[in-house]
């Protein structure tokens, strides 16, 4: 059993926490605990050109979609092209494409920002 340090009740070994009060319970004080990890190392950030740069080809990939040919012809890809000139005049924009070209993007963006944070 252990003692609280400012209510003086006494609690199990396992709590980190007084129950009663909620202080801290262990070998150090809490004001001591603040100190070191303030002059300890400080949190780690994403790394934020990463993230700008993944919107930039984010954007870059809205504006240069994946086409492919209308419904009723057979499947074709038909490349990437500028969202206001068509490779064809009845080619439509691929959603499927488009939808795994964004999120494929925006996972590899986020993973950059992790691997690439700031320490």
């Amino acid at each position: 059993m252990q003692t609280c340090p400012s209510c003086r009740r006494s609690l199990p070994e396992i709590n980190r926490f007084c129950t009663y009060c909620g202080q801290r319970l262990g070998d150090r004080p809490a004001a001591e605990e603040r100190s070191a990890s303030k002059s300890g190392s400080a949190p780690e950030q994403l790394n934020l050109n990463v993230l700008y740069g993944m919107v930039a080809v984010l954007i870059l990939a809205v504006l240069f979609p994946p086409w492919e040919t209308p419904p009723d012809q057979p499947p074709e890809f038909l490349g990437m092209h500028f969202i206001l000139s068509p490779p064809t005049p009845d080619a439509i924009v691929s959603r499927m494409l488009l939808t795994i070209e964004l999120v494929t993007l925006a996972i590899a963006g986020l993973y950059g920002a992790f691997l690439f944070r700031k320490k």
